[in-house]
């Protein structure tokens, strides 16, 4: 009888323990909740049961990854690839970034966009860091769980819940249903850091604002027999900040810390807490590191978890359990394109740009190519995406929530340099769309050495083939007079002035995601004054020589580089056609007026034409985390005439301009009417934004120019003599742009070794002539 007792008496003791359910609550921290991932893959490999997850902020993401089915070895996957950094960091170099609608690089460090209103007032953006990544990411990583779960989260793979703070009531609210991607948005929505967005119709921030460690939400909607709390943050500091700028800098945190308790986890719990003292919260980097000590904190309170539960899951019926979960899904497709925050004819516009096809319905790569030409759209102030799942119907729309604007756009920026080529420049931009979009542009650059002045007016039109059609206007001047600059070898002065000026109409379409053909046709003037012997006293008369053309070309361009100067990976090719049809009008000084032999030509003038075919690329082809190796090849074939005088010959000549400051120089050897040139590029980062970058390149004219008697030009033998150019320095990635030193040198009798120093962009738009 008594044993019967004992084994009645067991059974009970075994159903209590396999009837225990267990809830694991995440807390906030910024990056430090990495660590969470680490919790998870310490009690999934000792076969702890988790039965329900609420967590907040970096706690929600990592737990609604796991509630939606993802193992821990999944999730770990994600966070340590070089995509999770893009969508922390606000970075979306891909495959989806549209070339087609990119504007010209500008010297620009500074972009402010203002919205005026009646009252002419101006009102800056206050985020800091671009969420058009991130948004898409957490569609992609969280709609099917959420539709699998038909919008309830009791019925993901883990129940779950995510708190959010709502802005006006400045409650926090546990969300139990809806869009998984939307409440996650919510949950991560640091104030200042990302704007906020709507979760069932309420605004919301970071839900650490108002409860940091969420064990109150885990004990009233699930009751569990045994809780798991990990917080990965704290209060404690070892020393109070001594200045106003880090007691401001840490507010945010506080804010967020001041909800962490952790006494509420009671008798019938485990409190872990990771050292990540040596870890800052707004760091992603150490992905790693921060999982790793997840994992060991964990791992050092196991013996104890074990004991207080007594199940333990199935590896292989947790597997299948996750398996049969996502046997529910089916692909997702989208009929409808839902649109708000914009007019009718706006509308029109945005729906062209997703759909190719009116009857079809769109794949979630279609709604993600059409999303990201619609973000790199400067009309558009706020692209928020988001799924509408109607579970009635099991169907699905693509919503999408558009802040547009009539606004202008100012860029500040500029160059200084160790050389007398310092530049300042402004840009504005206005941009307008209705069932097309229009941008006008006008940028200014002003300094001794270059002075510009250009305007664009473009519209977009999104038929199924986009296109766009574009005037620009521009004038640009180049001053060589002034030679004082920091120089290892003395160089002789140059005396040369030049001046161009150019109307040009424009189409083009787009070619793939990251390149376009666009075709061109317009009047183009140059005038170049010039010594012919590089020597210059008060009272002496230039040269002049000009050239007015009809120009037509047609390009083919792609561009993934990730920075507009200064690149270490990625890929630019260009590959163009051009035409000239002009007179060439020249007029002799007086400079040659007293050398034995001179003749004055007196006015001249010809008719010129010719075609001109350009290839380039520079291409990242190894890129690793210190060291990327890339190259640069160039070749133009052309059968461009002399000009009337050796120096115009050259200096109406396409130019090579493989370094840095290259293109603020006069090379003759770098110049000709057909070349080949090429070399190789080497980046070492030493530290983070610092870089130690080497480049050597060899030009090859296929027919150089030379200087036949006093001022006339002829053709060398084909494949002239080589030239050599190669530059090493150290560069800075700052706010303001690269900062650079940099020792170059140019097998060249103007430029031969020079020491640079420049702060900012090197950066001028395209001449009339050869680009």
């Amino acid at each position: 009888m008594k044993k019967i007792q004992l084994l009645i008496l067991l059974f009970f003791i075994y159903l209590n323990g396999t009837a225990q359910k267990v809830g694991v609550v995440f807390s906030g921290g910024g990056a430090k909740g990495l660590a969470h991932i680490g919790v998870l893959k310490a009690l999934e490999e000792n076969n702890i049961p988790i039965d329900y997850i609420v967590g907040t902020s970096m706690g929600g993401v990592v737990g609604a990854m796991y509630a939606a089915g993802y193992t821990p070895q999944e999730i770990e996957r994600i966070a340590v690839s070089t995509n999770f950094q893009d969508w922390v960091s606000g970075k979306f170099d891909s495959d989806y970034r549209y070339f087609f609608q990119k504007k010209p690089d500008n010297p620009s460090f500074l972009s402010l966009k203002l919205e005026i209103d009646t009252g002419f007032q101006a009102r800056f953006r206050s985020t800091l860091v671009n969420d058009i990544p991130l948004n898409f990411a957490l569609i992609e990583l969280y709609t099917q769980p959420t539709v699998n779960a038909h919008n309830d989260f009791n019925h993901l793979f883990v129940p779950f819940r995510c708190i959010v703070a709502d802005v006006f009531s400045q409650k926090a609210i546990d969300v139990d249903h809806g869009s998984l991607a939307e409440a996650i948005r919510g949950t991560i929505t640091v104030p200042l850091v990302y704007r906020p967005v709507k979760v069932d119709g309420r605004y919301v921030f970071d839900g650490g604002l108002y409860n940091n460690f969420p064990v109150d939400v885990m004990k009233r909607d699930f009751k569990p027999d045994y809780i798991i709390g990990a917080n990965v943050s704290s209060k404690t500091f070892k020393d109070y900040p001594k200045d106003d700028e880090k007691l401001m800098g840490r507010s945010l945190i506080y804010m967020f810390l001041s909800n962490s308790d952790s006494t509420s986890i009671g008798k019938n719990g485990i409190y872990i807490q990771p050292n990540l003292q040596n870890f800052s919260s707004t760091n992603f980097a150490p992905v790693a590191q921060m999982i790793k000590a997840g994992y060991d904190a964990t791992m050092a309170d196991m013996p104890r978890i074990k004991a207080d539960i007594a199940a333990r899951t199935d590896s292989d019926g947790l597997k299948k359990r996750r398996e049969k979960f996502h046997q529910t899904q089916a692909p997702i497709v989208f009929n409808n394109i839902i649109i708000t925050g914009a007019n009718f004819q706006q509308q029109r516009y945005i729906e062209g740009i997703f759909r190719k096809d009116e009857n079809k319905p769109l794949s979630l790569k279609d709604v993600k190519e059409g999303y990201y030409r619609l973000v790199t759209n400067d009309n558009f102030e706020t692209v928020y995406p988001r799924v509408i799942y109607h579970p009635q119907s099991n169907s699905y729309d693509f919503g999408i929530d558009i802040k547009s604007s009539k606004n202008f756009r100012a860029d500040i920026g500029g160059m200084i340099s160790s050389r007398p080529i310092s530049t300042a420049h402004l840009g504005l931009q206005y941009d307008y769309i209705n069932r097309n979009s229009f941008t006008a542009t006008l940028n200014l650059y002003s300094g001794r050495f270059y002075e510009s002045a250009q305007g664009t007016l473009r519209s977009d039109f999104p038929t199924r083939l986009p296109f766009y059609l574009e005037g620009e206007f521009a004038y640009n001047y180049w001053n060589y007079f002034n030679n004082n600059q920091i120089s290892v070898e003395r160089t002789n002065p140059l005396y040369i002035a030049q001046s161009d000026r150019k109307i040009m109409i424009k189409a083009g379409i787009p070619v793939a995601n990251n390149g376009k053909l666009e075709l061109q046709a317009g009047y183009i003037n140059t005038g170049d004054e010039y010594s012919p012997n590089d020597t210059y006293q008060n009272g002496d008369t230039l040269d002049v020589s000009r050239f007015t053309a009809f120009k037509a070309s047609i390009a083919i361009e792609k561009n993934s580089l990730n920075r507009k100067q200064y690149a270490s990976k990625g890929n630019h090719y260009y590959l163009g056609l051009q035409y000239y049809n002009g007179r060439e009008y020249y007029d002799n000084g007086n400079v040659l007026q007293n050398t034995p032999g001179y003749h004055a030509i007196g006015q001249f003038n010809t008719i010129r034409q010719w075609f001109a075919a350009k290839l380039s690329q520079e291409n990242y082809f190894f890129t690793q985390k210190h060291l990327s190796l890339g190259y640069l090849v160039e070749g133009v074939l052309s059968n461009k005439p002399l000009f009337r005088t050796y120096e115009e010959s050259v200096l109406s000549s396409p130019g090579f301009y493989p370094l840095q400051d290259s293109r603020t120089l006069i090379l003759t050897n770098f110049r000709a009417p057909s070349y080949a040139a090429g070399g190789l590029k080497s980046v070492v980062t030493l530290k983070k934004n610092l870089e130690w970058r080497t480049d050597g390149y060899l030009f090859i004219p296929v027919r150089g120019i030379r200087r036949d008697n006093l001022e006339d030009a002829s053709y060398t033998n084909i494949l002239g003599v080589r030239k050599f150019a190669g530059s090493t320095g150290l560069v800075y990635q700052s706010f303001v742009g690269p900062i650079g030193l940099s020792f170059n040198y140019y097998d060249d009798d103007q430029k031969r070794y020079g020491v640079m120093f420049h702060a900012g962009f090197l950066i001028f738009n395209k001449r009339a002539l050869n680009e």
